[in-house]
């Protein structure tokens, strides 16, 4: 998977989790929040974003 396609899932997986914590009803919003520290501190989309801000910033 390319960089830019691990950023691209990462960014879908958090605007589900998002659009879960928007529906009116009641949800446990630390689980919702852990849930999406883990899907944007995955060590792969870590580096595959590390390597994309190096290449925009050259």
């Amino acid at each position: 998977m390319t960089d830019q396609q691990l950023a691209i899932h990462a960014i879908s997986e958090a605007r589900c989790i998002l659009d879960e914590y928007l529906q009116p009803r009641p949800h446990d919003n630390e689980r919702l929040l852990d849930k999406l520290v883990e899907v944007l501190e995955r060590p792969d989309l870590v580096v595959a974003m590390a390597r994309l801000q190096q290449r925009t910033s050259a």
